[in-house]
């Protein structure tokens, strides 16, 4: 029933959630003086939040709402120095490498030209753009989408434009939330591939029963359904 697998990029395809770890520990360390780090943490995630609608998902955004954290944190006495710091800790994620998971070029191999392959994500779209010419994987895909969110709307649009009916259609990537529990609703195929490390924002609680999804280990396991 499978005609096009469309995957996810960050920690699917490639390494990202990891820095996004690393520098919210340096940025609690940061404000330490004016909160303990764990409280810094949730202030942080907070903000987070309540800014998706106004700047979406991305290394951008995390920025522009470490400043906003900040700021508020700390009464607005923040120097500027520590505003400098925050920038360079978000220019520091932005020049990372992009670093390709185990498999993966010999996955996309396998099945280009058994199925139409899409690339499927969220994010901002220069970032989203930079790293997937840096990983050298472009070419394997038919179609490149971009998304603001992945909720069954977006899904629906993307799926109309790929102009297959959702049983055709499989998603493979990390976040239940985002990835998969959308997919399966519309009918399609959901196969999940864990990451060592999740944003609090994209935790699903409980285990998902359906005859359409499939949890593996790493992305290789995909051959064996495939």
């Amino acid at each position: 029933m499978i005609k096009v697998i469309a995957f996810d990029a960050d920690d699917t395809l490639w390494h990202n959630e990891a820095y996004f770890q690393e520098t919210e520990k340096k940025f609690c360390e940061l404000l330490e003086n004016y909160l303990p780090q764990h409280t810094v943490a949730r202030e942080l995630l907070s903000t987070e939040i309540k800014n998706i609608g106004l700047y979406g998902y991305g290394i951008k955004a995390f920025m522009l709402s470490m400043i906003e954290t900040a700021i508020r944190i700390t009464d607005k006495q923040i120097p500027n120095s520590a505003i400098e710091k925050i920038i360079e800790y978000g220019q520091e994620i932005l020049n990372k490498p992009v670093d390709l998971m185990d498999g993966v070029s010999d996955v996309l191999s396998h099945l280009k030209g058994k199925y139409r392959l899409v690339m499927a994500t969220k994010g901002d779209l220069l970032d989203q753009e930079r790293k997937l010419k840096k990983s050298g994987l472009e070419s394997y895909f038919h179609h490149i989408e971009i998304m603001s969110e992945k909720k069954e709307d977006d899904f629906r649009k993307l799926i109309r434009h790929l102009d297959i009916p959702p049983e055709n259609f499989a998603m493979v990537g990390n976040s239940l939330k985002s990835d998969i529990l959308p997919v399966l609703n519309l009918g399609g195929y959901g196969f999940h591939i864990p990451y060592h490390v999740t944003w609090a924002h994209e935790r699903v609680e409980g285990q998902v029963e359906h005859e359409k999804f499939k949890e593996l280990d790493t992305i290789n396991d995909l051959l064996a359904y495939l």
